[in-house]
């Protein structure tokens, strides 16, 4: 039997479920490199001088554990040093308002049954691609929690699960002849409006 393991991050979103970020792959892993992630970690509660002892990786299978030091965390200690990017996000955000994308989708991507904002999923990889071209699953592991997209657009990690980054490309196919003649539009009345700011001196 093969089992292979990724080390997940629990979110809970607004409607009360709780969704999972991928933080790293681990792939395939043997007995020994398994001893190695299942070391224990003591983890020190704010204002607690005890420490809670748990296992990075669950243990389905007796496995002798070595004899190394385990890691001591004091998460009462823990600074933030990796503020979101929040300037490039509402700047992308504004020229996909500009380009009045939001409205153009708003009416074409309806919301699931379930509520979830379709066009706010699309917004997403399309600032995301604007500021720091790369895969959707990059946007999900790393991207997304590092920008201000979620407070932008007045939602949290739902937008970037993965599954629905890669669904909501489906939907765009039916819509992609009016999207261009949207944007052909766009260009002409931003051509014209730069043209009547300009004068010599």
């Amino acid at each position: 039997m093969h089992q292979y393991w990724s080390v997940v991050e629990n979110r809970r979103v607004a409607d009360g479920r709780v969704v999972q970020r991928h933080v790293l792959y681990l792939g395939e892993i043997n007995d020994s490199q398994q001893v190695a992630w299942r070391r224990s970690i003591d983890i020190f509660d704010h204002g607690e001088n005890v420490a809670r002892t748990v296992a990075l990786v669950a243990a389905e299978r007796q496995i002798e554990q070595d004899n190394q030091a385990i890691v001591r965390i004091r998460v009462d200690e823990m600074k933030l040093r990796h503020p979101r990017q929040l300037g490039g996000c509402w700047l992308a955000c504004e020229l996909y308002h500009q380009l009045e994308l939001d409205g153009f989708f708003g009416e074409r991507l309806a919301p699931s049954r379930k509520g979830t904002r379709r066009d706010l999923i699309l917004q997403t990889p399309v600032c995301y691609r604007l500021l720091d071209p790369g895969s959707e699953w990059r946007l999900h592991r790393q991207w997304f929690v590092s920008s201000a997209m979620a407070d932008l657009l007045g939602s949290d990690f739902s937008l970037a699960e993965s599954h629905k980054l890669y669904r909501v490309h489906e939907l765009l196919l039916a819509h992609k002849g009016e999207l261009f003649s949207h944007l052909q539009q766009r260009g002409k009345i931003c051509s014209a409006l730069a043209s009547r700011c300009c004068f010599t001196t």
